[in-house]
Order: structure tokens, then sequence, then C-alpha cells
């Protein structure tokens, strides 16, 4: 394994580290609203750039084309189905901001396995839960926008070597979080 990756695997780890145990005070302030901003660009572009970094032309075509698919099928959505959103504003069904975010936790872990697609689902599962916690949306907005990515990647992206998929899943009228997986042979 290239130390590139293993610097970037533990990278990782300690931000979905760090997102786990401040999630609770970030909760509580404009802070958390502030990081589902500012991640549904920030997944997208580091997943680019990963790409980039393991000079993978290829892998950053499926991502493109998985993107156009997710952001498509969403903003579609979006204006065809016109739902509330909890605040009281227009075009709640699904989420955009949570849409990009598991874009590209989708295509990373899709591509490059569960080892660098774990943290990366953490953190777009975080701006599900601030979109919501923004009273932005609702849960089955969220759900469907994580739906779509990992649809759109899970059809459109081949992986590297990938035997094993995580996914977190958020389910329930009471969130109640989980895993849930795939192995091939």
């Amino acid at each position: 394994m290239m130390i590139g990756a293993q610097i970037l695997r533990m990278v990782g780890f300690a931000l979905a580290g760090l997102l786990a145990s401040a999630a609770p005070a970030l909760a509580k302030s404009n802070t958390f609203k502030s990081y589902g901003d500012v991640f549904r660009y920030v997944l997208p572009a580091s997943t680019a750039t990963l790409a980039l970094m393991q000079d993978d032309l290829p892998g950053l075509g499926q991502f493109a084309a998985s993107g156009a698919l997710t952001i498509g099928l969403t903003t579609g959505l979006k204006y065809s189905i016109d739902s509330t959103r909890p605040n009281g504003g227009k075009h709640s069904f699904p989420s955009g901001h949570t849409s990009a975010a598991f874009l590209g936790a989708a295509f990373i872990h899709e591509r490059y396995g569960w080892q660098l697609g774990l943290p990366a689902e953490a953190l777009a599962v975080a701006v599900a839960v601030s979109r919501v916690d923004a009273k932005a949306h609702h849960w089955r907005d969220v759900i469907a926008s994580a739906v779509i990515a990992h649809a759109s990647a899970y059809t459109l992206v081949d992986p590297r070597n990938n035997t094993v998929l995580l996914v977190p899943w958020i389910d329930g009228p009471k969130p109640q979080f989980g895993l849930v997986g795939r192995l091939r042979f």
C-alpha cells in the first residue's frame, strides 16, 4: 500500500473520530449547520482530489458520471415533488446538501474500499444530520439523498479490488444508526 494512502486513511479515521466526539456539542450550535453547508462541497472536492492523487483518470470520469446522475436526479425530484421543509421553505425532497456529500462518500467507498470509504461515509452522515438538525430537511429527505448517491455509485463506479462494502444507515422515526454490508467473492 502506498504511504500516501496510509496517511489519507489515518487522517480520515482521525477526522471521523473527531467529528463523532464533537457531534453532540456541534448539534447544539450554529456551527453544526455551517458544517453541513461547507462539507457539501468539501466531500466532492476531496473525492476529485483523491482520484487525481491516485492518478485515477478512469475513476475521475466515473465520479463525474455518478455526480451528474446524482445531482440530476436530486434536482429533478426536488423541483417536481416540491415538498415543504420543516422550516416552512420549499423544495425539501431530496436534500441537495446530503446528495452532494454522499456523492463523494459513495464514490470513495465503491472505488477505493471501506478503509477510506467508511470515514467519508461518517462525514456524509454528519452532513445529513446537520440538515435535519437545522430543520432544513426531514429524515426521509436525507435518507433518499443517500440512497440516490449510493445507487448511482454502485451502478456507474467500478471498484478497485473492493471486496467489502460497509455503509452507515439511518432509520426510524427516532433515528437509529447502524451498518449495512456487502461481501464480494
